[in-house]
């Protein structure tokens, strides 16, 4: 993974720890509870993702710079809450933000071991999305994942967008740029319109 894909990945880890610990302090979670939180969210997706490739290496366990940013951000989260808790709805924000990113790193890790198309942006959403799932469960929350709201589809989109990009424009920068400012642009818009997948469930 080049320099540039790094920095992604790291500053996704950084975004999802913060979005981590603001769950857990909403559901007033003790610090170390906090810390859990933010790490779950912050590894969980890429850790899965690790474990379904052959031959790959967890990437936190090698790579301690992660853990630092983790911590930074947890503790960016508990100094900052007061003045997060002014923005709408700051959760929301930095979720998107670490979908974006760490849909993109996913599936530039299933190009880089030359997965086909489809597995590519499988490892995309689960990287990005995965994280979330844990937090939601740990929190004992319905994952977001499972509700209405669109979320794991945006990620599958913005994730072929980029092999698209990566077909066309190879060695890049901006394919990488290009699908993290679509995925985030298009989880704001589907929030402020509130669209929805519809439900299978029927009143009785």
């Amino acid at each position: 993974m080049d320099e540039f894909l790094n920095y992604i990945s790291i500053t996704g880890a950084f975004a999802f720890a913060i979005s981590g610990a603001l769950t857990a302090m909403n559901n007033k979670f003790d610090p170390f509870g906090v810390l859990i939180i933010a790490f779950a969210t912050a590894v969980g997706g890429g850790t899965m993702r690790d474990i379904l490739i052959e031959g790959k290496p967890v990437f936190w366990l090698y790579e301690p710079g992660y853990l630092y940013f983790i911590i930074a951000g947890t503790i960016f989260a508990i100094a900052f809450r007061a003045k997060l808790n002014h923005m709408l709805k700051p959760l929301f924000f930095f979720d998107t933000i670490g979908l974006a990113l760490y849909t993109v790193i996913g599936v530039q890790v299933g190009l880089e071991y030359n997965l086909n198309y489809i597995n590519c942006i499988i490892l995309g959403t689960l990287t990005g999305a995965f994280g979330g799932v844990i937090r939601d469960i740990l929190v004992n929350e319905v994952p977001v994942i499972f509700k209405k709201e669109i979320y794991a589809t945006v990620s599958i989109v913005g994730g072929a967008l980029y092999l698209v990009l990566d077909k066309l424009i190879l060695h890049h920068p901006m394919i990488q740029f290009i699908p993290m400012v679509f995925i985030i642009v298009l989880r704001l818009l589907i929030v402020h319109y509130k669209i929805s997948l519809p439900t299978l469930y029927k009143k009785e």
